[in-house]
């Protein structure tokens, strides 16, 4: 949880690798909200931070509706990943 936010709204952070660093972005917010890092911690701290501050701004408004959000993982082809 971040900034109080409640457990029915836990936000879900994909970090992903890069060669120079690490990229952050949450799922299930509106609006674009991402975070870089020289480190994988480092950009944690900062997609964090972000996240803190977008929900402070936007409030209630700042979630994605849960019923109509889906995220999927595919494969550099453009295959669904499946479940695990």
């Amino acid at each position: 949880m971040c900034g109080g936010i409640e457990k029915q709204n836990a936000i879900h952070i994909i970090v992903e690798e890069h060669p120079d660093g690490y990229t952050a972005f949450p799922l299930g917010l509106n609006g674009v909200v991402v975070a870089e890092g020289d480190t994988y911690e480092e950009a944690l701290a900062e997609i964090r931070s972000a996240i803190q501050f977008h929900i402070e701004t936007f409030g209630r408004d700042a979630f994605v509706d849960a019923d109509t959000m889906e995220a999927f993982i595919v494969d550099v082809a453009g295959k669904r990943v499946p479940d695990r």
